[in-house]
């Protein structure tokens, strides 16, 4: 089964992935397609979600749209074995990592992403490429931080603000402050 994460499942370059294009040939060849995008998606629709313009994924990860989002994720693994679809080619680049395969990791499911060249790195993996991409920014200077789960913590926080989707227009120059 193919759970669809993005926020707009559509593309004007790559029409065959817009949803009823995909669902439809997948369903062809027996593969299930689930829309999640509405819960689990990387752009929120309420302003409140947002800091400074640019989708804040730990203020999103406490809503309780999102977590139904990872609890009906996870009914549907119990089922079938589900691959997570999004847009973005490296999953240090994307929410479906960032936000969501981290929630279903921290829940104790076996997550792998799929990399360009088909082989499947294990979500821990991806997570040490994370902190060595974090300490070549400087995230390894943080005062703050003193243990290895605050440093994960601080790296995907850092990271997320790099990649996030950024509001265009008005809501984008305003600061919303969450917590």
């Amino acid at each position: 089964m193919i759970a669809d994460v993005r926020s707009v499942p559509a593309s004007r370059r790559f029409p065959w992935f817009s949803k009823h294009s995909l669902s439809a040939r997948l369903a062809a060849a027996g593969i299930g397609y689930q829309a999640m995008g509405d819960a689990l998606g990387g752009r929120p629709r309420d302003d409140s979600l947002y800091r400074h313009g640019v989708a804040d994924y730990e203020a999103m990860a406490m809503q309780p749209e999102f977590r139904g989002g990872i609890d009906r994720l996870i009914a549907l693994v119990a089922r079938a074995h589900v691959c997570l679809m999004c847009a973005e080619r490296e999953p240090l680049d994307c929410h479906r990592c960032l936000l969501v395969a981290r929630r279903l990791a921290e829940r104790g499911l076996v997550v792998g992403h799929i990399l360009h060249d088909g082989s499947i790195e294990p979500h821990a993996a991806t997570e040490q490429r994370l902190l060595k991409l974090d300490d070549a920014a400087g995230g390894a200077c943080d005062l703050f931080v003193t243990g290895h789960r605050e440093r994960l913590a601080a790296a995907y926080r850092r990271r997320a603000h790099a990649i996030a989707f950024r509001r265009k227009g008005p809501a984008s120059h305003r600061a919303v402050e969450n917590g």
